[in-house]
């Protein structure tokens, strides 16, 4: 009974899903759609394939449903089955491996194990309450390194025995204090005193024979209130190097107050600082072991250290100085016989990065590639200053091979440590978006946009370049796993109206992707969801847009249209595969049911195609990515019969602020529009995302005002809707509030602000989605739905 009454309670569901789309169906706990495998990785047998699933059943309403449980399945039997608690506990985490791969050494719960590869036999090597981490294998592959409490230790694996390998201490060494009298009187005994001399000179003397007969320790550095970061043992353990970050004072960090909580007092999260706060500064060292001496690194002669980023030309300050501009190393990247290494060094600026050979014996740096951005510094595989991007060394031990936009699409180099010669490995009009080498390092696995932005596929190439061979031909976009005998490859993949699956198959081009996983519920199963169409849109300054576009069924269109903005600005969204903005998606099939015609643009600063669009907002947020969005609606009209006063705009975060921008700065494009979560000051957002693009404040203070909302509200035409979560530790809440305090004091009354209070800067009930979206539906439908009359 209990069966046949669920059976009908989804068949009721999914008739009316299938009927009309309501915010209040798509908004709910997203469970309802299915929830896709995540997590997978491959077992060291390389036939066993494990993720993190939650299979929907028919019938189980979304909040009884369970969590997600490990399941797995094999290549020659695909059927997933849960892995039982005994089972799961004995799968070794994610670890490194000796060179004939016939070792595994992971970290698990804070301990050390030793896996045998050929029988799966797992050896613990420490059982301790403090843990162990970042273990890795020497070089003579008899001794381990791994850190503790801080420091690195270094242990035998025939005998278990463990050194200690450094001995940082926190704060500064103590020193006795002696005034000049008491000095002096000790000098003067000293003086004075025949029988004070002999007894001093005795004691030294035992002092120094008790030191040398005791067991060697390393030696002590004290951090003296800095951060250590990143210690690090060469392969041969020879060397040891380390980062050292003191923090700025003085930065101040701001506090987002949270009014519904469970004591009943407001209670205050700590969030960030504001861009253009001090930053804190960073030195990197090596320890010598055997001469146990304890060096900085200098970078004072890398090239280029001293120049001045062009905008400064925009002032008309005086400054003839070189300023030395501060620097962060991140490595070392050891080539595997541990003769070899590599830092990546990055200016706090966001201007240069420098690759570089580090002689840890002599502490010198060889430049061997410098990439400098008039921008800033970023794209696949590169990444900002906070990370060193992706090195790695190929089978020779001294080639190095990583990804730079010196092109203008990041692409692979390659450049021999010794003799500092460098090629290119990959070039065209596309992006190498990931890359990894295979377990001889002489092959080079890699993901590519090659044949067409919105789709990835995967690659392999030899080390040294070449032709490359095209592996995969899944439709959409995916990310790749190779099986550790790498003859298999798992693909997570998903196309633009299917969320993800699991898919497997062999390595070798032409092969035939099997899916393994059905992870779709009936009720999402039951609706035709819209692929949108890839279009592309002739900016006015004749660049090309992709966009997505999703248009009514003929007799239904209104004349009425929307313009999407995704958010995070360096993202993209007019691809082949399943969304991020998923939520977004299922209300543009509710919009087009409902007639309107909805354009999803991947506007300048979207990611995905290449250094200049990456680019293309620098000192002028609201510039070219509002311009891109402006010829979007102009598009619209001239190519799809819009309406031009019935388009509106909507978007979040990024989307937030480039619908601000456009209701204060671009009158008459769109009649409505609604920001969730803008920025509206882009001075009080963070340091690293804003000063990569807007440098800082305090010295280009001209970039901040023209690309930040506030100073435009004055600007402000057609209706607006601001939604925002007040405890958003990301963009803060404050920014609304004294955007709302501006629009008062500008007597703006066209507009209308619905705050959340429980909500951070991505929502998490289903009850505040459903609120947000029926508000832009009805601003939509209040101010687009009726057909213009002038």
């Amino acid at each position: 009974m209990k069966r046949l009454l669920s059976l009908l309670l989804c068949f009721v569901a999914c008739s009316t899903l299938a009927q009309s789309l309501t915010v209040e169906s798509i908004m709910r706990d997203p469970k309802w759609i299915g929830v896709a495998p995540s997590g997978a990785f491959w077992g060291e047998d390389s036939r066993t394939i494990y993720f993190n699933w939650n299979p929907s059943a028919v019938g189980v309403a979304v909040e009884k449903m369970p969590s997600d449980s490990l399941y797995h399945l094999t290549l020659s039997d695909h059927t997933p089955r849960k892995v039982p608690r005994a089972e799961r506990l004995q799968i070794p985490s994610p670890g490194v491996y000796n060179r004939n791969r016939t070792q595994k050494l992971f970290e698990q719960e804070g301990d050390l194990f030793l896996m045998d590869l050929k029988t799966a036999r797992q050896r613990q090597l420490t059982n301790t309450v403090e843990p162990e981490t970042a273990p890795a294998f020497n070089a003579d592959e008899a001794r381990v390194t791994f850190r503790r409490s801080g420091n690195l230790f270094s242990m035998t694996l025939a005998t278990g025995e463990v050194a200690q390998l450094t001995n940082f201490l926190p704060g500064k060494k103590a020193e006795p204090k002696t005034g000049d009298q008491e000095r002096w009187l000790k000098t003067d005994q000293l003086a004075l005193f025949d029988v004070l001399r002999e007894r001093k000179t005795k004691r030294e003397a035992t002092e120094r024979n008790t030191k040398a007969e005791r067991p060697r320790r390393p030696k002590e550095f004290y951090l003296d209130e800095r951060t250590l970061e990143n210690p690090q043992a060469s392969p041969d353990g020879r060397f040891v190097t380390f980062r050292l970050l003191k923090a700025a004072s003085g930065a101040k960090s701001a506090a987002v107050p949270n009014y519904v909580t469970e004591t009943g007092f407001t209670e205050d999260l700590t969030a960030r600082t504001k861009v253009g706060a001090a930053l804190g500064s960073y030195q990197f060292f090596v320890y010598d072991v055997a001469k146990d001496t304890i060096q900085e690194v200098s970078t004072k002669n890398l090239p280029g250290l001293a120049d001045k980023p062009d905008y400064v030309k925009d002032y008309q300050r005086v400054d003839t100085a070189k300023k030395v501009r501060s620097v962060v190393i991140h490595g070392p990247v050891w080539s595997p016989d541990g003769k070899n290494a590599v830092v990546i060094a990055r200016s706090l600026d966001n201007k240069d990065r420098w690759i570089l050979a580090l002689d840890p014996a002599t502490r010198s740096l060889k430049p061997l590639d410098r990439q400098r951005d008039e921008a800033w510094v970023g794209g696949p595989g590169i990444a900002g200053w906070l990370s060193s991007g992706w090195t790695g060394f190929l089978a020779d031990n001294e080639t190095v091979v990583f990804h730079s936009e010196a092109s203008g699409y990041s692409h692979l180099y390659a450049v021999n440590v010794r003799t500092g010669e460098k090629n290119q490995l990959t070039s065209g009009t596309f992006e190498v978006q990931q890359a990894q080498l295979s377990r001889d390092r002489k092959t080079i696995y890699f993901t590519t946009n090659e044949v067409h932005p919105g789709e990835q596929n995967f690659y392999r190439m030899a080390g040294t370049g070449g032709a490359r061979t095209r592996l995969t031909n899944l439709p959409g976009g995916a990310d790749f796993t190779l099986s550790p005998d790498e003859t298999q490859i798992l693909i997570r993949n998903s196309v633009s109206n299917r969320p993800w699956e699991l898919f497997v198959q062999p390595n070798q081009p032409g092969g035939i992707a099997t899916q393994l996983t059905q992870s779709l519920t009936p009720e999402f199963k039951a609706y035709p969801w819209r692929e949108p169409q890839l279009v592309r849109i002739k900016a006015s300054d004749g660049a090309d847009v992709y966009a997505r576009l999703y248009v009514p069924e003929p007799g239904k269109k209104t004349g009425a249209a929307v313009v999407f903005v995704h958010g995070a600005g360096y993202l993209q969204n007019a691809h082949k595969w399943w969304s991020q903005y998923f939520r977004e998606y299922l209300f543009h099939n509710l919009l087009v049911e409902k007639g309107y015609t909805v354009l999803d643009l991947d506007y300048r600063a979207s990611a995905g195609y290449g250094r200049d669009w990456r680019t293309g907002i620098y000192r002028h947020m609201g510039g070219k990515d509002l311009s891109d969005n402006v010829d979007g609606a102009n598009w619209l009209v001239q190519n799809q019969g819009i309406d031009a006063k019935r388009i509106g705009i909507y978007g979040g975060s990024y989307g937030g602020f480039i619908t601000l921008m456009a209701l204060f700065t671009k009158p008459g494009v769109f009649a409505a529009g609604a920001a969730l979560r803008p920025v509206t000051d882009w001075a009080a957002y963070n340091h690293p995302y804003t000063s990569a693009i807007l440098n800082e404040p305090q010295t280009d203070s001209l970039a901040y005002r023209r690309s930040s909302p506030i100073y435009h509200a004055a600007g402000l035409t057609g209706q607006l809707l601001i939604c925002h979560g007040m405890v958003d530790v990301n963009v803060h809440f404050q920014d609304v509030v004294r955007l709302t305090q501006r629009l008062i004091e500008l007597k703006k009354e066209n507009w209308e602000l619905a705050p959340y209070p429980v909500e951070d800067h991505a929502f998490t009930e289903p009850s505040s989605w459903t609120d947000e979206y029926k508000r832009i539906l009805k601003l939509f439908d209040e101010t687009l739905a009726k057909k213009s009359t002038e």
